[in-house]
């Protein structure tokens, strides 16, 4: 493994008033890794995966990305360096097809005048959204079928498919298995493997224990805005992983 990490943050701080929402935290993936970032409510996810996607600048601390040092101005920046953000809502048009949703955005505008004058190459699209989805092992009935016909997990499917077709880079994902089922939750998670292979980094936050022990590398845990374990998955197990989480035990 490269020993450089592909997305780092160190010694990253923020508060809101008076409430520090992190202190000091830092965190790195390398390329190929699933990270697993979990904790309880209020111990700092949201406050980090904000400063991970450019949505919040930090009090204090440095973004690496590549090694390199950067300062995102706003998710557009992050976007625009191969960094996807995959909230809890997915951020689909359940009215649209399945390649609108995954070029939404990011749309090919037909050849010659036509495009000039605004209109979208759909064919292409739809070919090239069936493409991109087989590519990270996402199997939809057909790019044409609007998301609103999808189940539960062909939906959340589609979004990180969405994600990792655009990302070169980290793909973050907020409880994406959230409120889906068993079936549903498995085809979310092969994704995420798969994603895996394609040399990414995949940055996990879930409160599905079993989810996150099943895909990831590695688990940090955080509490009350600070790291309280930063270690290999396979040295936690369930209950150990929930004493950290919960404060019950100084380690894992």
């Amino acid at each position: 493994m490269n020993a450089t990490p592909l997305y780092e943050v160190r010694n990253i701080s923020k508060k809101y008033g008076n409430v520090i929402a992190l202190d000091d935290v830092s965190l790195q993936v390398m390329p190929g890794e699933v990270v697993g970032l979990v904790g309880d409510n209020g111990a700092g996810k949201s406050t980090l995966v904000k400063v991970l996607s450019g949505a919040h600048s930090p009090d204090s601390g440095e973004i690496y990305l590549d090694g390199e040092l950067r300062t995102w101005k706003s998710p557009h920046d992050a976007l625009s360096a191969g960094i996807e953000t995959l909230y809890q809502d997915s951020g689909l048009a359940p009215d649209l097809t399945v390649a609108a949703n995954v070029f939404l955005g990011r749309e090919l505008k037909a050849k010659g005048i036509l495009g000039k004058l605004g209109f979208l190459s759909e064919k292409a699209m739809d070919v090239r959204a069936r493409e991109e989805l087989l590519r990270v092992g996402i199997a939809v009935p057909s790019s044409t079928r609007s998301v609103a016909q999808l189940s539960g997990g062909q939906r959340q499917a589609v979004a990180i498919g969405r994600a990792v077709a655009w990302a070169n880079k980290v793909i973050v994902l907020d409880e994406p298995t959230n409120h889906l089922g068993a079936r549903q939750s498995g085809e979310v998670l092969e994704v995420i493997k798969h994603a895996k292979t394609q040399g990414l980094g995949v940055i996990f936050i879930s409160h599905t224990l079993p989810h996150v022990l099943e895909v990831t590398d590695r688990i940090v845990v955080l509490r009350l805005g600070k790291i309280a374990a930063n270690a290999p998955t396979s040295e936690f197990t369930p209950d150990s992983l929930l004493k950290v989480i919960t404060g019950l035990s100084g380690s894992n």
